[in-house]
């Protein structure tokens, strides 16, 4: 009888969790796809912004102030978390920009320091040529060409085939909803959640 209530309440656990990570990646699919609703001009500009917390205007942005908006419509600041990472492990960031120390204004807008956080803290998901291995929620960034770098979010809407979900991102007209996930060379592929 113990045996049998142990399995049971480890079986209730198990699906309590599992329905919980499926309502944040709802959750966080939606927000990305309610930040399309925003007019938004796409500036790579230098900000000083508050920390933690801080965002750069809301009518500007590029591919990763898409990312930190979704996230934080869901209770995550990853201004907060990446700055926080980065003072304790510089060295483990790309020094694309030659900085020395980290900086809150900057970093967590950059997608090599983001796909560097994914994969220390988040699920690295396998880079493949299937659609149906890419779910709401998770994470894609691809190289643009000459090593440019982008970053969007995978939604729960499809395209119009029925095919593959539809990514939410600013490559330059705006935080969009595309049927884009494979016109790009995929570089990272994330799913995260902070535990």
């Amino acid at each position: 009888m113990k045996l049998q209530l142990i399995i049971l309440t480890v079986s209730l656990l198990i699906q309590h969790s599992i329905f919980s990570q499926e309502e944040f990646f709802t959750k966080l699919s939606d927000a990305a796809i309610k930040l399309t609703e925003q007019n938004v001009v796409y500036d790579p500009g230098y900000y000083l912004i508050p920390y933690p917390g801080g965002d750069i205007p809301e009518n500007r942005g590029v591919c990763t102030d898409l990312i930190i908006r979704a996230y934080r419509q869901v209770g995550i600041d990853l201004q907060k978390e990446v700055h926080e990472d980065m003072k304790a492990n510089f060295t483990l960031y790309p020094a694309f920009w030659g900085l020395t120390h980290p900086d809150k204004n900057i970093d967590h807008r950059r997608v090599p320091n983001l796909m560097t956080f994914f994969s220390r803290f988040g699920e690295n998901k396998p880079i493949t040529n299937y659609p149906e291995d890419y779910l709401p929620g998770d994470i894609v960034c691809w190289d643009l060409g000459g090593n440019i770098p982008h970053i969007g979010l995978v939604v729960n809407k499809r395209s119009s085939d029925g095919r593959r979900f539809l990514i939410v991102h600013n490559i330059g007209n705006g935080q969009v909803l595309e049927d884009c996930l494979f016109n790009f060379r995929i570089t990272g592929h994330y799913r995260y959640e902070k535990q």
